[in-house]
């Protein structure tokens, strides 16, 4: 699956990309460069972050679905115990 942006966030992290080697490296790169840079960054470190990213919320997607029997359980059965248990000597 390739990652696709839209043009307008291509833009900006190209303009990051450009004021990046500008500050950091002391270089000054062009719009063209900062477009191949980012077309490279994205196909090959841009799945591994991914499919990080992927990993990471399937594990805390099993984990939530783990503990839904805790988080989501309503006792069965209990108008007679809590709401009239007191008043009929336990009869239903």
């Amino acid at each position: 699956m390739a990652i696709e942006l839209d043009p307008e966030t291509k833009k900006q992290l190209a303009a990051s990309l450009k004021r990046y080697f500008a500050e950091a490296l002391d270089l000054d790169i062009g719009d063209l460069k900062a477009s191949l840079l980012l077309q490279f960054i994205l196909k090959e470190i841009g799945p591994s972050i991914y499919n990080r990213a992927i990993a990471d919320a399937q594990s805390c997607m099993q984990d939530m679905v783990s503990e839904i029997d805790g988080t989501c359980y309503e006792a069965e059965y209990g108008y007679w115990k809590h709401t009239h248990d007191a008043g009929s000597g336990g009869r239903p």
